[in-house]
């Protein structure tokens, strides 16, 4: 009898548990890297909160502060590690000065497209690299939203030859940062909201960011109107971070919740950046003829293939780590690439023959 009482108090207690942790409301922050109104970028954090919000009946809460909030643009991972945030929103290169191996998580020059590398992810070895590399800092990590195609950025000078490299100053990110330095290029990184400040005023000669649907509403055009086709970031990944401690803390079916509107948003922001690429690409001719749309000159384009290659294999012979990633990636690019080609690429160029 009394063996079967501590078993129904057990069970009791279980109940009570379980009720409680289904009734709790749980209220998270997340910080992001970008201001509140740099859309699309800015744009799944936000939608983040309120799929969340409805999905859990009100039962997980979260506040996205922007970078004007915080004002700790380049701090996120620290945030998120510390506690100060459960989320973060950020770009994962912009952590290769504590591990090198974190620009695989965004993108590399010359590397796989948006949907070769969302495969890679999914159905590759990308999700178990990603958590092996942010395991050290204690958080989770997973995909964000994609830009695709990056355009190349924007230029006072037109640029001829490499000797037009040589001593220009840019702010240029991650592993494309390391190639044009090895170009000639004075290299910076300078947070979203000083960009158009800086090339303005000269603290700069050019610059890269997305494409147009954001870099016109930018204005750097006003005052670098060489705008050159991308080869950096073929398909710029951001992220959602996670600390781990906080969201073992969540009941399961938040945690799925949580998730499932994760993959859902990131997705989402693909397409919006798409659509306003695509619009203000078109509207460009018409709305800004002083916009030069150029494409680097073969001989640059080698080079920066060259030192690009020169700078992986200089990281894979330090980093045993960073070599397995980077074979991971070439492999699944030799597949997918292919297919690529045969399907999308080939497709256009079927269209292009019959107009």
């Amino acid at each position: 009898m009394r063996s079967f009482t501590k078993v129904l108090s057990f069970l009791l207690i279980s109940t009570i548990l379980a009720t409680y942790a289904q009734a709790k409301t749980y209220k998270w922050k997340l910080a992001m890297t970008w201001p509140s109104t740099l859309t699309p970028l800015a744009s799944p954090p936000q939608k983040l909160a309120k799929l969340v919000k409805k999905m859990s009946d009100g039962r997980l809460i979260i506040r996205v502060d922007g970078k004007e909030k915080h004002k700790a643009a380049l701090g996120i991972l620290d945030m998120v590690k510390g506690g100060q945030y459960q989320m973060g929103h950020s770009g994962s290169y912009y952590w290769k000065g504590k591990d090198i191996n974190t620009v695989f998580f965004t993108t590399i020059p010359f590397g796989m497209t948006k949907d070769e590398q969302y495969s890679w992810f999914y159905y590759g070895d990308g999700m178990k690299y990603m958590q092996k590399v942010y395991d050290k800092f204690k958080v989770l990590s997973f995909p964000g939203g994609n830009t695709g195609v990056q355009m190349g950025g924007w230029f006072k000078k037109e640029i001829k030859s490499l000797n037009d490299l040589k001593g220009l100053k840019m702010r240029i990110p991650g592993l494309a940062g390391e190639v044009f330095a090895k170009l000639g290029v004075n290299v910076t990184n300078i947070p979203a909201g000083e960009l158009y400040t800086s090339l303005d005023r000269g603290t700069i000669d050019a610059l890269e960011w997305v494409g147009p649907g954001m870099d016109i509403k930018m204005g750097f055009h006003k005052v670098a109107p060489y705008y050159y086709t991308g080869w950096h970031e073929p398909a710029s990944e951001m992220q959602f971070l996670i600390n781990k401690r906080a969201f073992k803390k969540l009941p399961k079916d938040l945690q799925q919740i949580l998730l499932t509107a994760i993959k859902a948003v990131s997705y989402d922001m693909f397409y919006e950046n798409f659509d306003a690429s695509a619009t203000a690409w078109a509207k460009m001719k018409q709305e800004f003829p002083n916009i030069k749309v150029k494409t680097f000159p073969k001989p640059v384009l080698k080079a920066m293939k060259k030192a690009t290659d020169e700078v992986l294999q200089r990281y894979a012979k330090q980093d045993p780590l960073f070599k397995e990633i980077l074979n991971s990636q070439k492999e699944y690019m030799k597949k997918a690439r292919a297919w690529s080609k045969i399907s999308e690429y080939d497709y256009i160029k079927t269209c292009k023959e019959v107009e």
